[in-house]
């Protein structure tokens, strides 16, 4: 037997019986640290001839083998009159963990952010030091020695969960070793503790408000002033977009492309908005809502559309530039819109400004939280974020921590906490355990609905047009031909018969310089359209859907593929001058290329693209007709996915008034301007060529 006793030992009881005796004991490990709760020790025969044995997990199975447990508990036994009872008692009453939250003391810079839990332990009607009792958990000891010559065992299964719970909780929050607290953003750790059968929590009105985050938020009737009937999907998001502002909570709505997102954002606004008016709440400050540039147009025409009585104010120039003061540009509005490029620029002049809360629309745009964007965000002062997006991560779980930190800071930690307790296990060990607890920590803070979990209340399809502003330089070239053009075309109407060709080739270039500059001019102008169709490409491939997208001009069709190339994503192309028709058509049918870039020529007739659930028009096209039988691609008989229509149109170009006379005069559309050869047939007015080149 080993003669370097590393062990210390604790008699719990001892029996004997003739030349055999057995001895029950609490060894530990004077190196390891390391407690084995109940070692049973058998000796039997005489000192000369002795069989020995030990219960404990190191303990060699043949009897009489070297065992310094079974050596430490013989020496201790050795040393006590025969007599002499249990040297340590084991509690069998079961631990208290009694938890009063108490919010941050005021006046600190965290007050109301997170809560003290002022942890008491209680066994056998006295309290255990909780530092003792955690730092014994975590050490993984299976028993916690006590004052009294008592023990108290650790290896349960209450404990154990109660361990887990409480060490992810100090990870995650910096807390000194006598105190716990949770931030009120880790409402799933919380609910894990009380649901801890040796938990006893005193769950103040917050706690208890907020429970319903977990458990349900109670759907709500539509505001008044809100111009749209909303499905049920839809009441549900801003029934929860509408709990979280009430309590001053963050969130992320991460529905599929195409579910009305903006409209459960603007149905929670028109609300907040009603219950100011009506002396509910007395703050009066406007909602900012910060969109890429490209969608800014349409939070304008979607709130005009579905919110008719709120003051908005679009803030589309620097307020450098414009000459005006934020507070002035914003007095009287509701809801404020600019872009991140705009915000980005002047953040400190938000900064100053009073907020009702931030919505970050495409949140993904401020992912990198080592960007400008993201700091400025971050260090806007709001009651509350949301962020929408249907891609909060693309590449990486950073991606995920860096939106979910704006939104509900203190839910996941640092970004150092955040890389050890889940990227790490997650991206590179394939961690269940961990994905399985990131997933419960951001399941109240983060509503998702697919396209497929909603599919029931969806019409067949659904259509969307998207209005972009052209950029700076794109803009001054478009106005200073569309002079030229416009003195060209009226100085032919005295006869549209015999001009009939070159007022097309007038309109025609028109139509391609509102797609991109470079099609008509030697320029490098940005175009608003391949901006804004990475960004659709990005979030319908990275959420899983199959897009086609459609034009009428094959030269800004393969720009529009280069987009999609620097992006990584794999498409397919077919235009009329494609030879080998039918493999490019099922390198897309076969899931190969989840884009697919069409012509109108090449397209217009015998292909069935149900794989598609996404269309992009990129460009307006004369005949609705036209349009509908392109659309049809996709959406007709086989399609079992409902079908999203985006309709990408430049503002204030002659797309724009191409919409607006095609909806007042579609017959004079689909007889005139679809081809030469009608135009030659046309039976239209000044005044219809007027508007077009207003």
């Amino acid at each position: 037997m080993s003669s370097d006793l590393a062990e210390a030992a604790f008699i719990v009881s001892r029996e004997s019986s003739g030349t055999a005796e057995r001895i029950e004991a609490v060894v530990a490990s004077e190196r390891a640290g390391t407690w084995y709760e109940r070692v049973v020790v058998t000796h039997t025969g005489t000192a000369d001839d002795a069989a020995i044995t030990c219960s404990c997990p190191d303990s060699p199975e043949a009897e009489g083998a070297d065992c310094s447990h079974a050596h430490a508990v013989l020496v201790t036994a050795g040393r006590l009159p025969p007599d002499l009872g249990p040297e340590y008692r084991r509690i069998t009453e079961t631990p208290t963990v009694e938890l009063a939250p108490a919010p941050t003391p005021e006046g600190t810079a965290e007050e109301g952010d997170w809560f003290d839990l002022n942890l008491r332990v209680t066994v056998e009607d006295r309290e255990i030091s909780f530092s003792e009792l955690f730092t014994a958990l975590a050490r993984g000891e299976s028993v916690l020695i006590l004052e009294d010559n008592t023990y108290l065992p650790l290896n349960t299964p209450e404990l154990e969960h109660l361990r887990l719970v409480i060490e992810e909780a100090r990870t995650l929050n910096d807390t000194e070793p006598n105190s716990l607290r949770l931030s009120r953003y880790q409402v799933s750790l919380w609910e894990e503790l009380t649901e801890l059968d040796i938990v006893e929590a005193d769950q103040n009105s917050w706690w208890r408000s907020i429970s319903e985050l977990t458990g349900g938020v109670e759907d709500q009737e539509p505001p008044e002033g809100l111009n749209a009937e909303l499905r049920d999907y839809q009441k549900h998001g801003y029934s929860w977009l509408s709990f979280l502002r009430r309590h001053q909570l963050g969130g992320i709505l991460a529905d599929d492309m195409g579910l009305g997102k903006t409209l459960q954002a603007l149905a929670m606004i028109q609300q907040t908005v009603n219950n100011q008016n009506s002396d509910t709440e007395q703050d009066s400050a406007p909602f900012l809502i910060i969109a890429p540039t490209s969608v800014v147009s349409n939070w304008e025409r979607e709130a005009a559309r579905f919110t008719p009585g709120l003051t908005v104010a679009v803030l589309d120039e620097t307020l450098q530039r414009s000459g005006v003061t934020l507070n002035t540009r914003i007095a009287e509005a509701d809801l404020v819109i600019t872009s991140y490029a705009l915000f980005r620029m002047e953040a400190e002049k938000y900064q100053q400004a009073e907020w009702a809360g931030l919505i970050l629309d495409e949140a993904q745009m401020i992912k990198n939280p080592a960007s400008q964007g993201y700091r400025a965000a971050r260090d806007l002062k709001v009651p509350f974020t949301v962020a929408i997006t249907g891609t909060p991560m693309e590449n990486n779980l950073l991606e995920l921590w860096s939106v979910v930190s704006l939104c509900c800071p203190g839910l996941l930690g640092t970004r150092e906490q955040f890389t050890e307790g889940y990227r790490k296990p997650i991206e590179k060990q394939q961690d269940r355990q961990a994905l399985q607890r990131l997933q419960q920590r951001l399941s109240p803070f983060l509503l998702r609905r697919t396209k497929e979990t909603v599919a029931a209340e969806l019409p067949p399809k659904q259509e969307q047009i998207l209005e972009l502003e052209l950029t700076e330089e794109h803009r001054r070239i478009y106005d200073r031909r569309l002079q030229r053009e416009r003195a060209r075309i009226l100085g032919l109407m005295d006869d549209l018969g015999s001009n009939r060709f070159k007022i097309l080739q007038s309109l025609t270039l028109l139509r391609q310089l509102a797609l991109d500059a470079s099609l008509v001019e030697n320029s490098q102008a940005p175009s608003a359209k391949l901006e804004a169709l990475g960004e659709l490409l990005s979030e319908a491939v990275g959420e899983g859907h199959r897009v086609l997208v459609l034009s009428q001009f094959t030269r800004f069709l393969t720009k529009a593929r280069a987009t999609a190339t620097d992006q990584g994503l794999y498409s397919a192309y077919l235009d009329g001058s494609t030879t080998n028709r039918g493999a490019v058509i099922d390198s897309f049918r076969s899931g190969e290329a989840s884009v697919f870039f069409v012509s109108l020529k090449a397209g217009g007739f015998g292909l069935n693209l149900t794989e598609a659930d996404y269309v992009i028009l990129l460009d307006p096209w004369w005949n609705p007709a036209v349009e509908e039988q392109a659309i049809d691609r996709a959406h007709r008989i086989g399609q079992r996915r409902n079908v999203m229509v985006y309709r990408l149109v430049a503002k204030d170009t002659i797309e724009s008034k191409v919409m607006a006379l095609k909806e007042s005069k579609s017959q004079l559309f689909s007889q005139v301007l679809d081809s030469s050869e009608a135009m030659g047939r046309a039976q239209f007015s000044a005044e219809d060529i007027h508007q077009l080149l207003s």
